[in-house]
């Protein structure tokens, strides 16, 4: 598993270890209205998915609009999902407060489906790791970044070259 920390601390991540070729696992989260979302909802498309911790923290809120602000320059066969354990209700509200209108939040609250799936539920915190999966259109991993520290930024510039290898 890859080592990550959160404030220094090192932390376990809950599931199994993906890696880049692997097909992507199927998944269950909901969106803002608590709509039901899955994988398919997105088929034929590049999908940039970001795991953070919680919007209403610093760290997430600068990197959720640093990629809507990315996704507003991306060609319309790629989306851009946030997926936290936020409430979707606390998710919209953010959203609306944030400007945000081109990333996707979606909840990963009820089951951690997302989270387990994808090898980032943090055991310690309950909280998803800062993480970000690059999905061609055939839902195959082609990048995959699990930030180190918890507590800081990925590296954008890396994930939007690899999504855009696919176009």
């Amino acid at each position: 598993m890859p080592k990550v920390t959160f404030k220094g601390n090192p932390i376990t991540l809950v599931g199994p270890e993906l890696k880049v070729g692997d097909a992507a696992p199927d998944f269950s989260v909901v969106d803002n209205s608590l709509t039901p979302v899955n994988l398919s909802t997105y088929a034929g498309k590049i999908k940039i998915i970001s795991a953070v911790p919680s919007l209403d923290t610093p760290v997430c809120d600068t990197e959720t609009r640093r990629f809507n602000q990315e996704a507003a320059g991306l060609p319309g066969e790629v989306v851009v999902l946030t997926i936290s354990l936020d409430l979707p209700f606390a998710q919209k509200r953010w959203c609306g407060a944030a400007g945000i209108d081109k990333v996707v939040t979606l909840s990963d609250y009820r089951d951690r489906s997302f989270g387990k799936a994808y090898g980032v539920l943090i055991d310690e915190l309950r909280l998803l790791s800062r993480s970000i999966f690059v999905l061609d259109r055939d839902n195959t991993i082609r990048y995959i970044q699990h930030v180190p520290e918890v507590t800081t930024e990925p590296d954008y510039a890396a994930v939007l070259e690899a999504a855009k290898k696919l176009l």
